[in-house]
């Protein structure tokens, strides 16, 4: 090809994007719940993380679809020998979003990184006084044990010290609660007196940033103009909220939304063959279980928690819950893909057993007992009425009066936070594969600050070892001795683990399920 020839190739692929842009269309997404709030370290739910992952960009990002690490606002990193220390070398250029409310004055630098990561770290921070908050999945995790400092070596680079080595560190930064706020729009704010507005007028620096939001109806964002890996080929990215699967299944069908939440497996026949819309699918890295309340009685007795998990007929609930058979009987804390997995670990189903460890544990009649119903669909619980009704049945048999109750997911997710619950369904998604990511945010003694939760000084010794051992022979016998200690004392009834359906649009350009079966729409478009 001759020198002209090249220059006008270039010219043309320059000018591709912008045609797009300029003919570009809305994309909608048809979202399953309304986000709990808009600050990312606040909350701890796929609804939120889901928003937050447009919002915001962390230091690092996963490769979709896979679970590697990339660049995303940090673009290299050092690790320590010892694992106790990670420095970040931060992309230079990065602008913050302008808003209505902000008009950022300087590009992101090392400012914004210890801005973040003070406030989960440092309760007696300016912000944190005059905005204290609970940063659920930082303070499950440790973070303020752990953490021993953050250096500002430069503009653009940032160390991170820990107490003691740990070799799962890295992949926070990836995670939707590790989203870069503005240090100058939080200064603003906070001189202002309104530093609680950051969590319901968002600034970040991700693709997309915030327009409008009402709730329970629809959120809207516009695409970054100042986007540092490149401005989005949309017009807009709007969050159609339906919290009836039935709902997001028809608009998808008919085109209202050209992406949606993962399908029930009773919805994927719906869709299959409809000739505009593809269901992408993975088994994904996640699992449902129901949560018992440590602290109140009758479920602070381990007989008792042990009776109500070996009463219940998964086979039964499994048939009717998911009738396609791509979900699979959750034994453990984690799906049997995850290394360190515990295979000798078995789930029972003994309903004469059961009424013994009643007895035993002094309920020989029973007892009545909450049983809260998951208000939402997902993958591994599509029907949480359903299911609460199967398990009451069983829990009958065996002389427990179970009485099913229900809230709107954000204030379902409060009250339980609050241990207001005896049982409630929940579940969790890891981003990384390891096993960590299942077991630290979700039962080490970080995360049970109150009792409710579990907190086993045995167990978080064997994941503490494991965090910091490279060994990973060593940490995959570590991680089967704390399985074992979680199926002996039950501080969950374990459910399923699911295939993640999610339909597509055929004239949507570039969307990529993640292991864990989220969605992110950075680079995706409609044609």
């Amino acid at each position: 090809m001759t020198t002209s020839r090249l220059a006008l190739a270039a010219l043309l692929a320059l000018a591709a994007p912008t045609a797009a842009l300029a003919q570009g269309k809305p994309l909608i997404y048809c979202a399953d719940a309304s986000p709990e709030g808009f600050d990312p370290g606040m909350w701890d739910s796929a609804s939120t993380n889901t928003v937050s992952y447009q919002l915001f960009d962390g230091l690092l990002g996963f490769r979709r679809p896979t679970t590697e690490l990339a660049p995303k606002l940090a673009t290299s990193w050092e690790i320590s020998p010892d694992a106790k220390s990670f420095t970040f070398h931060l992309r230079e250029g990065v602008k913050f979003h302008t808003t209505p409310w902000f008009t950022p004055t300087r590009d992101f630098n090392a400012d914004d990184v210890i801005f973040t990561f003070q406030r989960f770290i440092d309760p007696n921070a300016d912000f944190n006084k005059a905005f204290p908050v609970n940063f659920v999945y930082p303070n499950n995790l440790g973070l303020a044990r752990l953490i021993a400092g953050i250096d500002r070596l430069d503009d653009h680079t940032v160390r991170f010290r820990l107490h003691q080595p740990n070799v799962t560190f890295l992949a926070n930064f990836a995670f939707a609660w590790a989203g870069i706020q503005s240090a100058e729009y939080a200064a603003q704010l906070l001189k202002g007196g309104k530093a609680s507005q950051i969590n319901v007028k968002p600034v970040g620096a991700g693709p997309y940033q915030f327009k409008s939001y009402a709730k329970d109806d629809v959120l809207r964002m516009r695409p970054h103009p100042g986007y540092w890996g490149g401005r989005q080929l949309n017009s807009a990215l709007v969050f159609s909220i339906s919290r009836e699967p039935n709902v997001r299944v028809q608009k998808v069908a008919v085109g209202e939304c050209q992406v949606a939440a993962a399908l029930r497996d009773v919805d994927v026949g719906v869709l299959t063959g409809n000739p505009n819309v593809r269901i992408d699918k993975i088994q994904a890295l996640n699992i449902s279980y129901l949560s018992f309340n440590l602290k109140k009685p009758p479920t602070d007795r381990r007989e008792v928690r042990e009776a109500l998990d070996i009463a219940i007929d998964r086979n039964a609930i499994f048939k009717a819950l998911f009738p396609r058979g791509d979900a699979t009987q959750a034994v453990s804390a984690f799906p049997p893909s995850v290394p360190g997995y515990n295979k000798a670990l078995k789930n029972e189903f003994d309903p004469a057993r059961a009424k013994a460890l009643l007895a035993q544990a002094g309920y020989p009649n029973g007892f009545d007992i909450d049983l809260w119903a998951l208000p939402v669909a997902r993958p591994t619980n599509p029907n949480g009425q359903l299911m609460a009704q199967l398990i009451q049945q069983d829990w009958a048999r065996i002389g427990v009066r179970a009485h099913i109750k229900t809230y709107e997911w954000g204030e379902y997710l409060k009250r339980a936070n609050n241990g207001e619950h005896n049982v409630y369904m929940s579940g969790w998604s890891g981003d990384t594969g390891d096993a960590d990511d299942f077991l630290t945010p979700n039962l080490s003694c970080a995360a049970n600050k109150t009792g409710v939760k579990f907190c086993n000084a045995e167990f978080d010794k064997l994941i503490d070892e494991a965090r910091a051992t490279p060994d990973q022979a060593r940490r995959i016998a570590l991680y089967e001795q704390a399985q074992a200690i979680f199926k002996r004392e039950r501080p969950w009834i374990t459910m399923a683990h699911s295939t993640v359906y999610i339909p597509v649009r055929k004239d949507v350009v570039g969307f990529k399920m993640a292991p864990n079966g989220s969605v992110d729409f950075e680079g995706v478009y409609r044609k």
